[in-house]
């Protein structure tokens, strides 16, 4: 059985359409009938969310810690206390690709980490997305970690130690275990998920927010600088304006490398 986890607080916006999309990847032929089962980590959730689930007909787990490495990992006990042998991740803004969950397996290693694009830069100045045009990599051997786009087997995540009870960069900590463990991953983009770049991140500190600091950092450049000068005032405070390393991006297929490009 593959198990997906799908962390969600006040998410009634987007759940909808995160589920469909998550449905219908569960539907790929290429997965040979093996069952799937989703389920949405419901984290202190005071809108539609519940509701949104329960029509969809996926499985819900309620908590109320605010605290979205808890909710993974809560979600993730669940499957594999259910003999799940495989445990995909995706986030409530997000939109898997219709091969998302066969293209993770198809990679026959411990995890996968792979891209995502963003579905709309309307709330960002321009320069925000040109930016991230810039220092992002969506192709294989790329250093990303998103925990909208992340798989892992049951025996590697289990060796691993699980999720940390992180409020933010929890997918982070986790491939920091996995690769501490042995773990063979795959840097990949054959996995494909859009995800939202909205303003009003749920995770502090996460993609969201990274987004809006460009923006702010942005705000404050002065117009005669130039280029060169705002890409420096982009990278002030974050970690993200780090490129992967080509000597070590391989083919991406596999790789024990310490990742060195979050997000």
């Amino acid at each position: 059985m593959i198990g997906v986890v799908i962390p969600a607080h006040n998410e009634d916006a987007s759940l909808a359409s995160c589920l469909a999309a998550v449905l219908e990847a569960a539907r790929d032929p290429a997965l040979g009938g093996e069952v799937v089962r989703t389920i949405v980590v419901l984290d202190d959730c005071t809108d539609r969310s519940s509701e949104i689930a329960t029509c969809c007909g996926v499985e819900t787990l309620v908590l109320q810690a605010r605290n979205v490495g808890i909710a993974r990992g809560a979600g993730a006990q669940r499957l594999l206390a259910a003999g799940a042998r495989w445990l995909a991740f995706t986030d409530a803004d997000s939109r898997v690709g219709p091969g998302w969950l066969a293209a993770q397996l198809a990679l026959g290693v411990d995890a996968v980490c792979g891209s995502i694009c963003v579905d709309d830069w309307a709330a960002h100045p321009p320069h925000v997305r040109d930016y991230f045009g810039r220092i992002y990599l969506d192709a294989d051997g790329h250093r990303h970690v998103h925990g909208a786009n992340l798989g892992v087997s049951a025996q590697a995540y289990r060796r691993a130690g699980g999720f940390a009870p992180l409020a933010c960069s929890e997918d982070v900590a986790l491939v920091e275990q996995l690769l501490a463990s042995g773990a063979c991953i795959a840097w990949s983009a054959a996995p494909r998920v859009v995800t939202s770049a909205r303003r009003a991140s749920r995770a502090r500190g996460g993609f969201g927010d990274t987004l809006s600091a460009w923006a702010a950092c942005a705000d404050l450049a002065l117009a005669p600088a130039g280029e060169a000068a705002l890409d420096v005032k982009l990278a002030e405070g974050t970690d993200l304006n780090r490129k992967p390393d080509a000597s070590r991006a391989g083919d991406g297929l596999c790789s024990s490398d310490q990742a060195d490009f979050t997000t």
